[in-house]
């Protein structure tokens, strides 16, 4: 998880609720390798770093796993029309009417859920869609991408200029350049 950094990417942002769901998809696609009371643990630990106070619940998690099935399919995806089309089925699913909310000691920021009591999985694939759409519409591209790593596939999101990238991290992309280095000088 790249850990949430408030003075980089303000809460509320598009970004960093982007940034969350990336995070929680990745959890939530490595389920099989945590046990369900580890896996409700490791998700209420990635929601408190993103300054989210409340707790999932091992109730809350097969409408989150679909979900995040669904955004992964997001995340997997980089022709841009098939990303707005998968967003926009996302949206038209979980997404209400938008209001401006604050609780706790959080700032203003956007809901597109029912109510501050909504539950876990539409508050999850309402937010993260609509941060996701905000950043497509920003660049023009996919918002994010899967590592492409044999040993990673993490979902990230992409912020840089250009093209767009392919690792999740520059560690990733090392690990895959000198893997790529060592089988080229083992032929040669």
């Amino acid at each position: 998880m790249e850990k949430a950094n408030a003075s980089v990417v303000s809460l509320g942002s598009a970004t960093y609720a982007a940034k969350r769901a990336a995070d929680i998809v990745f959890v939530l696609q490595n389920k099989d390798q945590l046990d369900r009371l580890a896996l409700v643990g490791r998700l209420n630990e990635i929601l408190k770093a993103y300054g989210e106070d409340s707790k999932v619940t091992d109730t809350d998690l097969q409408e989150l796993e679909s979900t995040a099935r669904m955004l992964y399919a997001v995340f997997a995806e980089q022709d841009v029309a098939v990303v707005a089309r998968l967003l926009n089925e996302v949206l038209a699913k979980y997404a209400r009417a938008p209001r401006l909310s604050e609780h706790g000691d959080t700032a203003w920021h956007l809901h597109v859920d029912s109510d501050d009591h909504a539950p876990w999985a539409e508050w999850f694939a309402a937010s993260s869609a609509l941060a996701l759409a905000v950043l497509l519409a920003e660049k023009q591209r996919s918002p994010g991408g899967l590592c492409a790593s044999s040993t990673c596939g993490r979902p990230f999101i992409d912020l840089g200029k250009g093209g767009g990238r392919s690792y999740c991290s520059p560690r990733c992309a090392t690990r895959e350049r000198v893997a790529a280095h060592r089988k080229a000088s083992k032929i040669a």
